[in-house]
């Protein structure tokens, strides 16, 4: 780090401002009779806070500071350092990266403690540098999680008595209290092992409702005692970055944290409710392992027909359904697909879902005038091969993929509507002549989410001659989900795999686009020409075992 680094910490505490001469010398002469750190002594007698420190300490030292506010910490971080030893060094484990060990220390010089920790783990260490009272708050976290379960939690939050309306310094000490603490990882522990999606919490009359999202159904978690209600919340609100004083409004942030070496992205809204705020947890799957055009769920038909799509050079690709429909995984699975070092792929998403190796992605924000139109406007004038616009949602941001389009790129977006056809109807509704659209659009891919039947307990049946008449007769067996309960799933189903129907726009349907013809002729001519519906691809799913009838026809009404 240069010669700097090399100063003693008072002469840089001088230097960085946040100390005088004067006070340097007191302290000096005052460490001589307490026996402990310069840094300590000038803490205790008030001359520099705790964040002071740390900032010259990192600048010293050259070691990263690390807030361990960001962390999910855990009882299984307990195995590789014994609590007594922890304590002893004021050092605390964070995270565990393939067979590194990260430490958070108080006193990262401290090579007798960095030994004993290697010695104690049985792992490599990397040291990061932390708060005193930052680790003291992580080891209280860490150690007190071990083996317990949601009782005693619970019966920790009795401390708080009946106090449903605490005053707000009372409530700043609550949130960083291991209880709140522990509840809040609790929560957001137990919907990333069960692959929710969102997190609700939900204050009634009388008590605050958990519920998780999972595979697009709620389920209810856990009920809360009332008097935790304005700690729990306040702690989510804390961790996003929301201000706590404002109840009466609705609010959006952001919590980035690191769970067993995973990254985890939840996008956090509270809204007010009669009985106090609600909060809404969405967690963004950064699981790229679905990116993988063979785990769409496409028939061997639709896997041809997009794979046609997705290599033409230019034109405008549309993925289109209803909110949480998986439109977003498609396109990603497409540019995963089809990303190389010869392309530039350019993104423009709300918020940045997946982050792709090799693609420049843009988060919008609407807020600071960065909307999809004005961000693809800028982004056209940046040599782009493949433009992904997360949505179209005005004629102006239509216009503007219509034009990217006819000067030959590849422009990915989505759309809510119901079926492919009506996409490019859509387009026409939002004031694009239909001759631009015609020659622009080159397919669209309609799709929904069902729910896979468990593999480990769904039940076959003969169906009754209603279901055999919606499958034509071509069916003698079907299956459903187990009556008995099983460990592995819920309510007898696990994860979803999605339908589709693929439009693919040949020279015929240009010229009738071009013309105007209405919507059930274009549906009755690429039906004809091969378009398999919605339905008929469930129908497919359903023969084949992979979803239920009542499924099917919940989502395909």
């Amino acid at each position: 780090m240069g010669a700097k680094s090399k100063k003693k910490i008072g002469d840089l505490l001088i230097e960085f401002g946040y100390i005088t001469q004067n006070e340097l010398e007191a302290a000096i002469s005052e460490q001589e009779d307490m026996d402990q750190r310069l840094g300590e002594v000038l803490e205790k007698l008030g001359y520099v806070s705790e964040e002071e420190l740390i900032d010259v300490l990192e600048y010293q030292l050259g070691i990263p500071r690390v807030n361990l506010n960001n962390y999910l910490l855990n009882a299984h971080l307990s195995q590789y350092v014994s609590e007594n030893l922890a304590r002893r060094h004021n050092a605390v484990p964070y995270e565990i990266e393939d067979d590194l060990l990260k430490v958070a220390m108080e006193d990262p010089t401290d090579l007798v403690a960095i030994e004993n920790i290697e010695v104690n783990s049985g792992m490599k260490i990397e040291v990061a540098i932390a708060t005193h009272s930052e680790i003291i708050n992580a080891i209280n976290q860490v150690y007190s999680l071990i083996d317990t379960d949601t009782s005693d939690i619970f019966d920790s939050l009795d401390q708080y008595g009946m106090n449903e309306e605490p005053e707000l310094d009372q409530l700043r000490q609550m949130v960083e209290d291991a209880p709140i603490v522990r509840l809040t990882n609790l929560i957001i522990t137990q919907a990333i092992h069960t692959k929710a999606s969102d997190i609700h919490i939900e204050p009634l009359r009388g008590s605050v409702r958990v519920r998780y999202r999972v595979d697009g159904v709620l389920h209810e978690e856990l009920t809360i005692p009332k008097h935790s209600q304005a700690a729990l919340i306040s702690r989510l609100k804390i961790i996003a970055d929301l201000d706590i004083t404002k109840r009466r409004i609705p609010q959006d942030g952001r919590i980035q944290m690191n769970f067993k070496g995973m990254q985890i992205d939840m996008r956090v809204s509270t809204l007010p409710t009669i009985y106090g705020e609600k909060v809404v947890i969405r967690l963004l799957n950064r699981d790229d392992s679905l990116l993988n055009i063979e785990k769409l769920g496409f028939s061997a038909e639709n896997k041809e027909r997009f794979n046609r799509l997705i290599k033409k050079p230019y034109g405008i690709l549309l993925a289109t359904g209803p909110t949480g429909s998986g439109k977003s995984t498609t396109l990603f699975a497409a540019l995963n697909e089809i990303n190389s070092p010869t392309k530039n792929i350019v993104t423009i998403e709300d918020p940045v879902e997946y982050q792709l190796n090799g693609l420049n992605q843009v988060h919008a924000n609407k807020k600071v005038g960065l909307t999809f139109a004005n961000t693809l406007r800028s982004i056209l004038r940046q040599d782009p091969d493949i433009v992904m616009v997360g949505e179209i949602r005005d004629e102006e941001t239509a216009e503007i993929a219509i034009r990217a389009a006819l000067t030959g790129h590849l422009v990915l977006s989505t759309l809510h509507t119901n079926d492919a056809v009506s996409a490019v109807t859509r387009l026409m509704d939002m004031g694009i002549p239909g001759y631009l659209v015609a020659s622009t659009v080159i397919g669209v891919i309609a799709q929904r989410l069902v729910r896979r039947l468990c593999p480990n307990c769904k039940e076959g049946y003969q169906p009754g001659p209603e279901v055999k008449q919606f499958l034509n007769n071509n069916v003698d067996q079907l299956y459903r989900p187990s009556q008995e309960k099983c460990e592995s799933c819920t309510d007898g189903y696990k994860g979803r795999i999605a339908i589709h129907e693929i439009l693919e726009i040949d020279t015929k349907l240009e010229e009738m686009i071009t013309e105007g013809v209405n919507e059930p002729e274009l549906k009755r001519y690429a039906r004809e020409n091969g378009m398999k519906g919605l339905l008929e691809d469930g129908k497919e799913k359903l023969r084949q075992g992979i979803t239920s009838y009542n499924e099917l026809v919940s989502v395909i009404h």
